[in-house]
């Protein structure tokens, strides 16, 4: 049977992470302004159903890999303070993820957001 006062707590665990990522996370802050300039870009140039799918799925694949590299930097800080190569290896290859993705985000909003922006500088001149 499911374990409902479990599960509650686990999404007030949940939550609380989403809160912290963005409250003290710099670089979640910079993902969450990009995330909002590209949600009111999309209603203003009235996105299709699967161009918002497409967005939004970016912006939460973005949003969730700095959540893991978050987790990743802050466990690899509780284990040394000390330089490690390999630690130093693990933070570089979670923040590439972050930045593959990034980019990834970016190739697909252009993608959408170009020929929509160039349809409507056309009409308007």
């Amino acid at each position: 049977m499911i374990n409902l006062p479990k599960v509650l707590r686990s999404f007030r665990f949940a939550g609380q992470g989403i809160i912290d990522l963005f409250r003290y996370e710099n670089n979640a802050k910079v993902h969450l302004l990009v995330a909002v300039v590209v949600v009111v870009a999309g209603f203003w140039l009235k996105l299709s159903t699967t161009e918002w799918a497409l967005i939004v799925t970016q912006i939460g694949l973005v949003w969730a890999a700095e959540g893991f590299n978050t987790a990743l930097e802050k466990l690899c800080d509780r284990v040394t303070t000390q330089h490690d190569p390999l630690i130093k290896a693990a933070k570089d290859l979670a923040a590439a993820a972050v930045l593959i993705l990034g980019l990834t985000a970016v190739v697909v909003g252009l993608l959408i957001f170009v020929p929509r922006l160039y349809a409507f500088f056309d009409l308007i001149n």
